[in-house]
């Protein structure tokens, strides 16, 4: 039986904490999505840092919901806005790396967000690019293997994920 890179993943963060690891910050991401043509289209974004393609993605604040919280990204990093699910599409893990070099391994949650209306303006418009892409080519171009595969997953059936 083929296992998938993100079940492997989350085998293998499992017993990194079972053995003593530092648990994982905990962020949210939006996935936004609409349907084009019959096709299954995703938003991404740049990176602040490196340029490259991304989730809208942060941390939760205090008594938000991680879903609202998503959200909340999604609007400040892309002007998106729209009906975020409660359910989550899935989880991926990657290493955010710290101006001091520290390296925290995070753990992301990510809701799907049908997006509505797309901003002219928003708070970080200057610092990233936003682009729609059809779900497969935004798998592929996500850095993060197991975040591919959660788009790609998505991609082919997006109602029935963000019930």
């Amino acid at each position: 039986m083929l296992i998938s890179y993100s079940t492997r993943r989350r085998l293998l963060e499992r017993a990194r904490q079972f053995f003593g690891g530092m648990p994982c910050r905990v962020q949210v991401a939006a996935l936004p999505w609409r349907l084009s043509g019959g096709d299954v289209e995703i938003l991404l974004v740049t990176s602040r840092g490196t340029g490259r393609w991304v989730l809208p993605k942060g941390w939760p604040e205090s008594s938000e919901k991680l879903c609202e919280a998503a959200a909340r990204e999604a609007a400040e990093e892309a002007g998106l806005s729209g009906g975020v699910s409660e359910r989550e599409a899935g989880t991926f893990y990657y290493d955010k790396v710290l101006n001091s070099g520290l390296e925290w391994h995070c753990e992301v949650h990510v809701f799907p967000l049908e997006v509505d209306s797309l901003a002219d303006k928003w708070p970080e418009m200057k610092k990233r690019k936003r682009r729609w892409f059809r779900a497969a080519d935004a798998a592929r171009l996500v850095a993060e293997p197991d975040l591919g595969e959660l788009i790609q997953r998505f991609g082919a059936n997006p109602r029935q994920i963000a019930a």
